[in-house]
């Protein structure tokens, strides 16, 4: 299926790995012209180099911390007129909320709910003006299911998924769709990180937690981040422009709701 994106402008945050990187990868296979953004300079030419061999795209690197007034403002200058916007920042750190202070929460909601939200801000205009806007805020299956130890987490990106879903129905008359991406279980740094914490308080071992996680999706599997990339690339789409103000659980059936 062609997706209808090619030569479309991409700015994809938090990129240099993970489902950052995978969105990038089928972004750019898709023939978008992608901005890449991370805080890790090496790792993030390393992942653009690799995106640019395996598809020919245009691809242009931004070494930045997305959460900070100068990082954003490295990223737009950069990208400046997006017609599709990746929002991503890494997960706050796990652990019991009597350990948190108010800097902690400070620096989670900055992350994951204040810097979405003015990256939207400074661009969905230009987005309303062309008639063509694609918005995909990762954030985490947690908001539909809260994890335990991931307080810090829950808070933040439920606050975003609030405002998403007022903003999307103001903007859906013009093309431009806000929907949300919420990864389960993906093989990525974040699942090992969260294994560790939950090995340290309970004095289990890494690989015995991550087996019984795994035995406990119906898919009996993590996610392969390229599966996350393509749902991601599917949602930029123009075949996506009546889908907006949703919830998009990835997590292998893990999730048991029924909505």
């Amino acid at each position: 299926m062609d997706l209808g994106i090619e030569g479309k402008r991409a700015l994809v945050c938090a990129s240099s790995k993970g489902l950052g990187r995978a969105c990038a990868l089928s972004l750019a296979r898709e023939g978008a012209q992608v901005v890449m953004l991370a805080r890790g300079r090496e790792a993030l030419e390393a992942a653009a180099d690799d995106i640019r061999q395996q598809t020919g795209a245009r691809v242009v690197t931004v070494a930045a911390d997305i959460t900070t007034p100068a990082g954003r403002a490295a990223a737009l200058q950069a990208c400046p007129d997006p017609d599709i916007l990746v929002t991503n920042a890494g997960g706050p750190k796990p652990g019991d909320f009597r350990e948190w202070s108010r800097e902690d929460w400070i620096a989670a909601l900055d992350a994951n709910m204040l810097t979405p939200i003015e990256l939207i801000r400074a661009t969905i205009d230009r987005m309303i003006e062309r008639r063509f806007g694609r918005i995909v805020n990762i954030t985490s299956a947690a908001v539909k299911m809260p994890i335990d130890i991931l307080g810090l987490s829950n808070g933040a990106r439920t606050g975003l998924t609030g405002f998403v879903a007022g903003l999307a129905r103001q903007v859906a008359a013009h093309n431009v769709t806000i929907n949300n991406l919420l990864p389960g279980p993906f093989a990525t740094d974040r699942l090992t990180q969260t294994a560790l914490k939950t090995a340290q308080n309970t004095g289990r071992s890494v690989e015995d937690i991550m087996a019984q996680r795994q035995a406990g999706i119906p898919a009996r599997r993590f996610g392969d981040p390229a599966e996350f990339g393509d749902a991601c690339a599917f949602l930029c789409s123009a075949q996506a422009g009546y889908m907006t103000g949703q919830n998009l659980v990835l997590d292998g059936g893990l999730y048991p709701g029924t909505l």
